[in-house]
């Protein structure tokens, strides 16, 4: 299994509408072959900004990198750019292999 995270700070401001932006997009990633969940998470709050993570979870690395050389990803991402500023520098990427998973039975 591998995680894939975006983490964002977003401008204090901007935080509401990161989220309808976020709630409101078409994903693509329903019909990923390898595709396991994905979650938008909301964290803590910092003096100049709201920090947010999208938490995707795929069946493999491969199946994650697939994603990213896709017409869907392209599709999932079009635009994100065009809109108002929203984050203090860029999204900061981060993926993990998954070692370990427990669960409940």
């Amino acid at each position: 299994m591998f995680i894939a995270m975006n983490r964002f700070k977003v401008i204090k401001d901007a935080a509401e509408d990161f989220e309808t932006l976020w709630k409101n997009r078409e994903s693509h990633l329903a019909g990923m072959p390898g595709f396991v969940e994905f979650h938008m998470l909301r964290g803590p709050e910092r003096e100049d900004h709201q920090l947010y993570s999208s938490h995707t979870v795929w069946a493999s690395r491969e199946d994650f990198e697939a994603w990213t050389r896709s017409d869907a990803f392209r599709a999932s991402h079009r635009g994100a750019g065009g809109t108002k500023p929203l984050y203090l520098g860029h999204p900061e990427f981060e993926g993990f292999d998954v070692i370990q998973t427990i669960s409940r039975d």
